[in-house]
């Protein structure tokens, strides 16, 4: 597995699917007719009904299993929930549009057959270096049965591939659009910011804090972690030290990462950080969360400086000529070790594990690709750990960054990112063109990704509109 944010969308990572709380508070429409006292009765003493749901319904013994599920989830990662009736409307919210979502898929004959679940399940353990008899213990271990894990899976699968069909073939990009994207990025790179002084690039000095989330994690997965990242970008926004509020966000839940990018020219960060920050100014915060496969980023700028140019330079391109050319970049070739995330091994085990292999080779006692095929637990471990060439902004902001300061055979102390934890040695640079035509798919990219959430977003706001949905009895307890 190579760590591209490109390649992340094709990359499946599920290791468990537990469908958390989100997408904040749900306008629920309630049905115009009156029912009965005798009728809402007899539906709390028969079914425990909480809210009916088309011709569905969501039962109050559903919402306090994902209670308890979340619950058991916030105390291992350490995140803040709300309580009470906070948290269960939020549940009931969360359950009513997945069952929106269900039913429709269903209309629209999607389905999930058991054979095509079961190699799913088992791709999963594999993925996981678990025997299937071992990954039925890791989920069971987890606080649910295997049988509610697969419903819930399949469920997962369905709304996945009903959100792909309905939302994802919707939206059209122009040529025109790419044209214009690529003209505006060529523009804003080319041009001088306010404190860069004439004659010199611009480098700008980026702090993220970064709320991870798998690309396959199911939509309430998403919307929890988007919810986490606007809230820190609301306090990042006040009279707040960024520096302390990323590293509190870090302490109160180690999965939240914060980081300074350091100095970078406008090519060597990602382009989705760029555009996000281009007319940004320094002490400056982005002013929306960004997306990214890996999960979403609140940016601000640090600095802003210019760097003296070089006598032999080249005279800069005009800056009104946004003609797409190709530009020059630096790729890295490099390999790495990776121990992933696991239930039973902490941080400090695998940082201890990574540190023996590093000093074993900085003796020369091992070799870099051997240990690699032995020890790394991801698809290039058979290669040696040898990634490719890679190109900036390809590579998730952790490990390029620490990539980024080594020099050509060193071997880097080891590095966590979202996938694991790593060991990075740098075998080559060289000086690459990227190509006008890989602009264009850098682009698509990106142009897509920001109209998918507005797309998504009107789906959600349609299927809400035309369902109906009657509340019960949400505040009974579970019988």
């Amino acid at each position: 597995m190579t760590f591209c944010l490109n390649r992340l969308l094709k990359s499946i990572q599920c290791c468990a699917v537990f469908v958390a709380l989100g997408l904040g508070s749900l306008a629920i429409a309630q049905d115009a007719s009156k029912t009965s006292a005798p009728q809402e009765s007899k539906i709390r003493d028969i079914d425990g009904v909480a809210a009916v749901v088309n011709t569905g319904y969501v039962t109050r013994k559903e919402i306090e299993d994902r209670i308890a599920t979340i619950k058991k989830q916030g105390a291992a990662s350490g995140a803040k929930m709300p309580e009470g009736d906070a948290l269960r409307k939020q549940v009931l919210d969360r359950l009513i549009l997945e069952k929106i979502q269900l039913q429709d898929a269903e209309q629209s004959g999607i389905a999930v057959s058991n054979a095509e679940l079961d190699k799913i399940i088992a791709d999963i353990a594999a993925r996981n270096k678990l025997s299937l008899a071992d990954f039925k213990a890791t989920v069971i271990k987890s606080g649910t049965t295997f049988e509610r894990y697969k419903d819930m899976l399949r469920d997962d699968i369905i709304v996945t591939r009903f959100r792909e069909r309905e939302v994802d073939s919707q939206i059209k990009i122009s040529d025109a659009e790419i044209d214009n994207y690529i003209s505006e990025r060529t523009r804003s790179m080319n041009a001088p910011a306010p404190s860069q002084a004439a004659g010199g690039p611009e480098e700008i000095d980026v702090a993220q804090i970064f709320v991870p989330v798998e690309a396959s994690a199911g939509a309430g997965a998403q919307a929890e972690a988007r919810r986490k990242a606007e809230s820190l970008l609301r306090e990042a926004q006040g009279d707040v030290d960024f520096l302390q509020l990323g590293a509190m966000a870090a302490k109160e839940n180690p999965k939240i990462k914060f980081q300074d990018l350091g100095y970078r020219t406008p090519d060597r960060l990602p382009q989705l950080f760029f555009e996000a920050v281009r007319n940004v100014g320094p002490g400056q915060v982005a002013g929306a969360v960004v997306k990214s496969p890996a999960g979403f980023h609140v940016l601000k700028v640090l600095d802003r400086r210019s760097m003296a140019a070089a006598p032999s330079q080249a005279a800069p391109e005009p800056v009104g000529d946004t003609t797409p050319k190709n530009i020059t970049i630096t790729e890295t070739m490099a390999r790495h070790i990776l121990l992933r995330h696991r239930a039973g091994v902490t941080d400090a085990d695998a940082e201890r594990r990574l540190t023996g292999y590093r000093d074993q080779i900085r003796a020369k006692t091992s070799d870099f690709g051997d240990l690699a095929k032995k020890h790394s637990e991801d698809g290039s471990a058979a290669n040696g750990g040898v990634l490719g060439w890679m190109a900036p902004g390809q590579l998730v902001p952790e490990f390029e960054l620490a990539m980024n300061r080594l020099q050509i055979g060193e071997v880097s102390n080891p590095v966590k990112t979202e996938f694991g934890w790593h060991l990075i040695q740098v075998l080559e640079r060289r000086d690459a063109q990227l190509t006008v035509e890989k602009q264009r798919e850098f682009a698509r990219a990106a142009i897509r990704e920001r109209k998918f959430e507005q797309a998504y977003q009107d789906w959600i706001r349609q299927l809400r509109d035309t369902a109906t949905v009657k509340i019960l009895n949400l505040d009974d307890a579970p019988r």
